[in-house]
């Protein structure tokens, strides 16, 4: 299993954000995380990303061990997102916005940079070809040297996950990647985000049911941190314990 969490909770004083939270996603699989307002959908994000420090629980990632609450350390093992905010250099081209998921990568230093010498020339034209190929792979080759604040919403949102990729993430968490998309919008997404499944092992907040449920190869349902299921779409739509989640049920 590419991503393992076993037992993790989460508490904020007396509210129990996460409460023994259970699951495994297969290498290049597509896990959809589902739940209503509050569930405790991005707190499992901030969790695996090292944002947040989990109370208990084991997370791992090839077997490899993630340290709680350590984002430096949960990058080294390949763990990459996106957030619910575009949160681009609006003046900088999409090139260099993609260039920026690189830094992590760098090893010559400021000086052999700043005069391109050493490793530094190696290290760019590497850089730039792993950005080249992702700007291929989500079609944004054409776009490469428009500044990112000209761009439509919806190309913005590929720029992003374009800088998630160019990482080269074992893990890719994505937050709402087609919030205020509009349906051909999120249909273009869709497809990114079946060929990015090839490049990392996705996890998905999405909230429009149709995409999860169409995209994903399991989903994982969550209400007020409890963890309802997880299992294939079909067997988690007609899941009783979901459906009152969602919808209540007549007293």
């Amino acid at each position: 299993m590419t991503l393992s969490v076993q037992g993790v909770s989460l508490s904020f004083g007396a509210v129990q954000a996460l409460r023994e939270v259970s699951f495994e996603v297969p290498q290049g699989a597509i896990c959809g995380v589902i739940g209503p307002n509050g569930a405790g959908k991005s707190s499992l994000l901030n969790v695996l990303s090292g944002v947040y420090r989990a109370d208990d629980g084991v997370i791992r990632v090839d077997g490899e061990t993630l340290p709680p609450g350590n984002p430096h350390a949960a990058a080294r093992l390949g763990i990459a997102r996106t957030f619910q905010n575009i949160a681009l250099f609006k003046g900088m081209s999409v090139l260099d916005n993609v260039l920026t998921g690189r830094a992590p990568f760098a090893r010559a230093s400021l000086l052999e940079q700043a005069l391109r010498l050493g490793r530094a020339p190696r290290e760019e034209q590497e850089q730039r070809e792993r950005a080249e190929r992702v700007l291929e792979l989500l079609e944004l080759q054409r776009h490469r040297h428009t500044p990112v604040g000209g761009l439509p919403y919806g190309l913005q949102k590929r720029v992003e996950l374009a800088r998630a990729l160019v990482a080269e993430p074992r893990i890719l968490l994505l937050d709402e990647p087609m919030a205020g998309m509009t349906a051909g919008e999120k249909h273009a997404m869709s497809d990114f985000l079946l060929r990015a499944r090839h490049e990392a092992t996705l996890l998905l907040i999405e909230h429009d049911m149709g995409v999860v449920m169409e995209l994903s190869d399991q989903v994982l349902v969550l209400d007020y941190g409890r963890q309802i299921t997880v299992d294939a779409p079909a067997v988690v739509q007609r899941d009783p314990r979901v459906i009152e989640a969602y919808l209540g049920v007549a007293s």
